[in-house]
């Protein structure tokens, strides 16, 4: 007989109060020595003089330990990627922990190749599942494919009525995966989803999956140079996975786009760049440094393809990706608080989710406690901790339990 461990959302927005001592803020950026008071889910106070709170209200004294925002991961497959080489290979969701213990509080989901067998339908179930467990996560409608699969029969009203859903994505351009969408296509398109992002305040991007093709990012730059749409409302994704696409890429960042690089493995003979190469690139050159996001393409397919087509061999994201990606960062001589932005704030702002991405009196309590390696210690999401002095709090309710 199958057991769920008891849950209930309700733990997750008491209104208690704790008191977080002597923390070594990033903001992201660098505030010095903070303390900080917890009120539910949100961080209530924030300043250099430890407060009077009421008898008993739980301090913890973190003696000068960095703290640093919960990550915001742009790209996830919450309901597993793959497919492209047989149902046995559609790539499973992942468990809660798999993203908190990486340091993820907020996840973003999207649907990839395979938009038969999965939905949007199943992407909004999911990401109200880990609301649900203590995660923040929203999602967007459609998938590779033109016509997009959406519920409402429209993405303007998916993201118009489905509290969830805030923009269109990922759709795939210059790949052999996607439908071919030519330009009118994919303008209409990001009008629908623009005017939507007007009406309800919701981020309203067209998430862009790039492909290997020589065609790269032709299809935005044609729209932009003819239609009114502003460039935000384009956040082309895998941007690294050709240093050809990558120069690209950086020209349209200074056009307005914000661009995301993705946190996966490079080999020596690749032509791609490591996400942290690339940041590092991106900020040197002097680009917007509010243009530039990394997600970890967390749940999905990592394939290799013949020039066929046929699958070669695949891997798959992990969201513990961001964090390699920051260390990494470090170890280019990237000042940790030049790096974060990318994972915290600047996705943050292209989402439109304002309590996210920062750490401000009346910000979302999603906070990271990390060492001078970026090795994570601790994880509090909305207010709730997840991870402690390295050990496990909070697992999934269908995650094994020891």
């Amino acid at each position: 007989m199958l057991h769920l461990r008891p849950f209930s959302a309700a733990k997750t927005s008491m209104k208690t109060l704790s008191l977080i001592k002597n923390a070594r803020v990033l903001a992201p950026g660098k505030l010095g020595i903070r303390h900080l008071i917890i009120a539910g889910e949100k961080i209530a106070w924030m300043g250099d003089t430890v407060p009077s709170l009421p008898a008993g209200t739980p301090v913890i004294d973190l003696e000068g330990q960095t703290v640093v925002p919960g990550l915001v991961d742009g790209h996830v497959h919450l309901t597993g990627g793959g497919g492209e080489s047989g149902f046995a290979t559609r790539v499973p969701p992942l468990g809660l922990s798999r993203y908190t213990a990486a340091g993820v509080t907020t996840a973003i989901g999207v649907l990839g190749t395979d938009d038969c067998t999965r939905s949007t339908r199943d992407l909004v179930a999911q990401a109200l599942g880990l609301r649900e467990q203590g995660l923040s996560a929203w999602c967007h409608t459609g998938g590779y494919h033109l016509p997009p699969v959406t519920i409402t029969g429209s993405v303007r009203d998916d993201v118009v009525f489905i509290e969830p859903v805030i923009g269109v994505g990922e759709v795939a351009i210059s790949d052999h995966r996607s439908s071919q969408p030519t330009s009118d296509e994919l303008m209409r398109l990001a009008s629908e989803v623009h005017v939507a992002g007007l009406i309800t305040g919701k981020a309203g991007i067209v998430h862009l999956h790039l492909g290997d093709g020589e065609r790269g990012l032709g299809l935005v730059r044609d729209i932009l140079a003819r239609s009114e749409l502003p460039a935000r409302v384009f956040n082309p994704t895998h941007c690294n996975r050709r240093s050809a696409l990558f120069d690209e890429a950086l020209a349209l960042a200074g056009q307005g786009c914000t661009i995301d690089l993705t946190a996966f493995p490079v080999a020596d003979d690749d032509d791609a760049l490591w996400a942290d190469d690339a940041l590092a690139r991106f900020l040197n050159e002097g680009a917007p440094a509010g243009n530039i996001t990394v997600s970890s393409d967390g749940g999905g397919c990592l394939p290799v393809f013949n020039p066929q087509g046929e699958m070669l061999s695949m891997d798959i994201g992990q969201p513990g990706a961001l964090l390699d990606m920051l260390r990494r960062a470090l170890s280019r001589g990237v000042d940790l608080a030049d790096a974060l932005p990318s994972v915290t704030s600047n996705p943050a702002r292209l989402l439109r989710l304002s309590n996210k991405g920062r750490i401000a009196e009346g910000a979302d309590a999603d906070l990271l406690v990390v060492d001078d390696a970026v090795n994570l210690t601790d994880v509090m999401a909305r207010g709730r901790w997840h991870l402690r002095e390295s050990q496990p709090l909070v697992r999934g309710v269908f995650e094994e339990t020891e």
